[in-house]
């Protein structure tokens, strides 16, 4: 049953910015839900079913990765008990890193909802490395990064990624601040960053080859959308929590992205 609060995890303590261990077999189904502000990686070696993200269904056949961002909204179904792990990153810990190529590869990672792999022994044992140096009492530092950029590194080798011009400090900022409030405003965020609008535009052509209210929009778009299918707010309810000025004005900008209404993108999506 749909509520208006859309449920969310957290699978990881407060104080605590990295985790990694198993995968855990009694979350083979699991209802849809939000991760409490942190990205989540989860790689598959058995099992087969179904990981839903968003609202995309995506089939669990292994060897695969699959990511989880903070504002997506994932649900498992998974058929036969399986076998893997999972990665757990919070901001701080990115902040924190002695290597900047880490953040850099994970920003590049998670245009990746899902990565297809092949049987790769180097990437079963980096996470295998990893899991046993976090049940350290006193994980080295040193192997946790050294093991998390070859193992980004070697996810990335399996995707069609190209490289991005580098990480900008600005892009980093208007992403992270996207995550953390919508708002169809490019002033908002340029204002917010200390930046004019067109340096936003300029950083946001650059690197995505879209406009900053492209990628606000996209960003909306994509939040409305698990509004719609997740929870039983009503339209103007969701517009109004979005800062809409009005029904009508959300309404329009959806179709215009769409090509159809909110109501009807629920009819036709809603399977919960």
């Amino acid at each position: 049953m749909l509520t208006t609060d859309i449920r969310i995890k957290d699978k990881i303590s407060a104080s605590d910015f990295l985790k990694i261990e198993a995968f855990d077999v009694s979350k083979r189904y699991t209802k849809p839900h939000k991760h409490n502000k942190y990205l989540e990686l989860v790689y598959f070696t058995e099992g087969s079913g179904f990981h839903y993200l968003d609202t995309e269904p995506y089939e669990i056949q292994p060897p695969v990765a699959f990511l989880i961002h903070q504002n997506q909204i994932h649900h498992w179904n998974i058929d036969t008990i399986p076998k893997g792990y999972v990665v757990i990153i919070k901001e701080p810990f990115l902040e924190t890193v002695l290597d900047p190529t880490i953040a850099i590869l994970l920003h590049q990672l998670i245009d990746f909802n899902a990565i297809t792999l092949q049987q790769d022994a180097i990437i079963d044992a980096l996470f295998t490395v990893l899991t046993l140096e976090m049940k350290q009492s006193k994980p080295d530092n040193n192997v946790i990064e050294g093991g998390l950029k070859a193992l980004f590194s070697k996810l990335l080798s399996y995707t069609n990624h190209s490289s991005k011009p580098s990480f900008n400090t600005i892009e980093a900022a208007f992403l992270k601040l996207l995550s953390e409030t919508l708002k169809n405003n490019v002033s908002f965020y340029a204002e917010t960053l200390h930046t004019s609008a067109q340096n936003l535009n300029a950083i946001c052509q650059k690197v995505y080859q879209k406009s900053a209210s492209d990628i606000i929009a996209d960003h909306l778009i994509k939040e409305i959308k698990r509004q719609l299918l997740y929870t039983s707010k009503n339209i103007s309810a969701i517009a109004y929590d979005l800062e809409f000025k009005d029904t009508s004005n959300f309404t329009k900008f959806f179709k215009r992205h769409t090509g159809i209404t909110p109501l009807q993108f629920r009819k036709q999506e809603l399977v919960i």
